[in-house]
């Protein structure tokens, strides 16, 4: 169920989270911030796996990372859009439920189409989240404070920011395992996702973000907007 949170992760599809930023989920986690995840669709296109089984995998996962919730809003996947109001306003009514401080969702610029609609969905939703008269009776208006952007799976970022998440990066590995309809070789046809080398390069790319600030693992974000000084220290003080 919904309810308020510190840190809200936002994916497209299930494992985008963790692919992302999972391994930030679980540090915040132990630093006793209440963290949730949305994934916006059920990645009922996908070529592996039913909704059913990716929802009983998105659950394992979410328990690796610790997280006080994880919902679906059951959008359409391959079909997102920030110019269908509906969407938004499913979004709107997520944000002002769960009252982040912080949004971690996919970068506007992500080669994935499903993955830069996601952006573009929870960026509009960010903004009238916080309009008082924009579909007052969803509950009271909020805007998040601070909306940082990770890279897609395929992307390769320049990060405004990187996390040093060496000692958290167990909780992402046993949360990607649990996704094993999308990346275990032998559950289905063969995929890029199930290549082999596909969860390789995603920790080939937290190695080498993690090797630009000094550290052996890092998750890389950028920020949307300038960054107010005071939730970014609010952020970091409790990422030691």
């Amino acid at each position: 169920m919904v309810s308020a949170c510190d840190v809200l992760a936002v994916g497209a599809h299930p494992d985008d989270v963790e692919l992302g930023c999972g391994a930030t989920m679980a540090r915040l986690a132990v630093a006793r911030l209440r963290v949730a995840i949305a994934d916006l669709t059920a990645g009922e296109t996908a070529t592996r796996g039913t909704p059913e089984l990716r929802s009983q995998e998105a659950a394992a996962a979410a328990g690796a990372l610790a997280v006080a919730w994880r919902t679906c809003l059951g959008l359409p996947d391959a079909g997102l859009s920030a110019a269908d109001e509906q969407q938004v306003l499913a979004v709107v009514r997520l944000l002002r439920a769960a009252m982040p401080r912080a949004v971690l969702l996919p970068h506007p610029g992500d080669p994935h189409p499903d993955h830069a609609a996601a952006a573009a969905l929870v960026l509009r939703a960010s903004f009238l989240a916080g309009v008082a008269r924009w579909h007052a009776d969803t509950g009271a208006p909020h805007r998040p404070r601070l909306l940082l952007a990770y890279a897609g799976p395929r992307q390769l970022l320049q990060p405004d920011l990187v996390v040093n998440v060496t000692a958290s990066y167990a909780a992402k590995r046993a949360a990607l395992a649990a996704h094993a309809s999308q990346f275990s070789i032998e559950a289905g046809a063969a995929t890029h996702l199930a290549s082999g080398f596909f969860l390789p390069a995603i920790e080939g790319r937290d190695r080498a973000a993690g090797n630009t600030v000094g550290c052996e693992l890092g998750e890389g974000f950028t920020a949307l907007g300038p960054l107010p000084a005071d939730d970014l220290a609010w952020l970091l003080g409790r990422v030691k």
